[in-house]
């Protein structure tokens, strides 16, 4: 894992802080390596920079783990990180150089789901199910995709059930479901986590055609607009699912 985390950080794109970050994740079931970075979107707010350790933790997700259980980074991660890997319902050791630390050791006297009575965890199955209403189209391939994804999503606490879609050039499709935390400021998305996905995938994010949001209220809609307009030209279609 320390041997990948140069070539992690080599899809790092951090225009503001030119900091460049990697992380590699490991499923906690079948051991397979994930890849993450840090993303920075220029002209957006700084809260909807992509931090290396979300990267990789949803590179494993979206690739149908059910949690990681390490995490190696080129750097310590903030206490954002922290955070956001308190969510997971697995034990995490992160390495870092050539020492290894437990998530609890790096974050003791954390607060998390569990202080709120939330005994659901990131990256655990789920299916919320979510369905399209009649007048959409429920044979378009991106659109199921955002289904999926928002039937995938993490947010036990606002229940804003999200997932995007991103169909670029080559025709190739990228998604990724909302993920929320305790503490609020460390949830992603789901436009973050579908462009995480597609910059590891070697792709630019110019190249998306595409984009379709399914959400189950419209908490979603004003920031991915947003952040989809900073770095491309793709029209977004909304869609309000029906429970």
């Amino acid at each position: 894992m320390r041997a990948l985390l140069a070539d992690a950080a080599t899809f790092a794109r951090p225009p503001v802080s030119d900091f460049h970050v990697g992380a590699v994740a490991r499923g906690a079931t079948t051991g397979t390596l994930y890849l993450g970075a840090n993303l920075e979107f220029s002209g957006e707010t700084l809260s909807f920079t992509v931090h290396a350790e979300q990267s990789a933790v949803t590179n494993a997700w979206v690739h149908g783990e059910q949690g990681v259980d390490v995490i190696a980074v080129t750097a310590a991660p903030c206490g954002y990180c922290r955070q956001f890997l308190n969510e997971l319902g697995t034990p995490v050791t992160i390495a870092i150089n050539d020492a290894t630390h437990t998530l609890a050791e790096l974050l003791p006297s954390s607060f998390g789901p569990r202080d709120l009575g939330i005994e659901a965890a990131l990256m655990a199955p789920a299916d919320h199910g979510l369905r399209l209403a009649e007048t959409d189209d429920d044979t378009d391939e991106l659109v199921q995709a955002a289904l999926r994804a928002a039937n995938l999503s993490y947010a036990p606490y606002s229940r804003s059930y999200a997932g995007v879609a991103l169909r670029v050039r080559d025709g190739r499709i990228f998604f990724g479901p909302y993920a929320e935390n305790a503490a609020f400021n460390p949830s992603m998305e789901p436009l973050q986590v579908a462009l995480s996905a597609l910059n590891l995938a070697g792709g630019s994010f110019v190249d998306v055609d595409e984009a379709v949001l399914v959400q189950a209220n419209r908490m979603h809609e004003s920031a991915t607009r947003a952040v989809l307009a900073a770095v491309s030209r793709a029209t977004l279609r909304v869609i309000n699912s029906k429970e």
